[in-house]
């Protein structure tokens, strides 16, 4: 498995590599509002503090003035990790990811779908890394 430890980074550190849907960050604000809670962390690539996952949570926590969020950082040129792409037919590399995200040449909304395929199961990213349930007001008071 894994390293899924959580860690806590500034967000302006993080750098996406896809555009968000802005219905769903809306959604994610009010649900997150709503619940007082935070339930999954960002997936981040170690190296160059790529978001690999959390896209609509990342962009959610930034307009809600969060600036420490909670993320896992894996080692993203883990073969286990594999780019694949919500699009049929569409394909992606892992530099690719990189270098968008780098130059700021942002994919279309969910573009890329990141899978951890170990032995015979395959799960999205989301799927492996472990709930925070941390509270939004904790989140804040770390900002300040």
């Amino acid at each position: 498995m894994l390293d899924l430890k959580v860690s806590l980074l500034n967000i302006y550190l993080i750098k996406p590599h896809e555009m968000y849907i802005e219905e769903r960050v809306r959604a994610i604000m009010e649900d997150m509002t709503g619940r007082g809670v935070l339930i999954k962390p960002v997936v981040v690539e170690r190296g160059e503090f790529v978001l690999l996952d959390g896209h609509h949570r990342f962009e959610a926590l930034k307009r809600l003035g969060i600036s420490i969020i909670p993320a896992v950082l894996v080692d993203y040129w883990d073969p286990r990790i594999v780019v694949k792409s919500w699009v049929n037919g569409a394909t992606c590399s892992k530099q690719e990811v990189i270098r968008r995200a780098l130059r700021g040449d942002l994919f279309p909304p969910r573009t890329t779908r990141h899978v951890f395929i170990d032995g015979l199961y395959e799960k999205h990213i989301s799927e492996i890394v472990p709930e925070v349930n941390i509270n939004i007001s904790n989140l804040k008071a770390l900002t300040r």
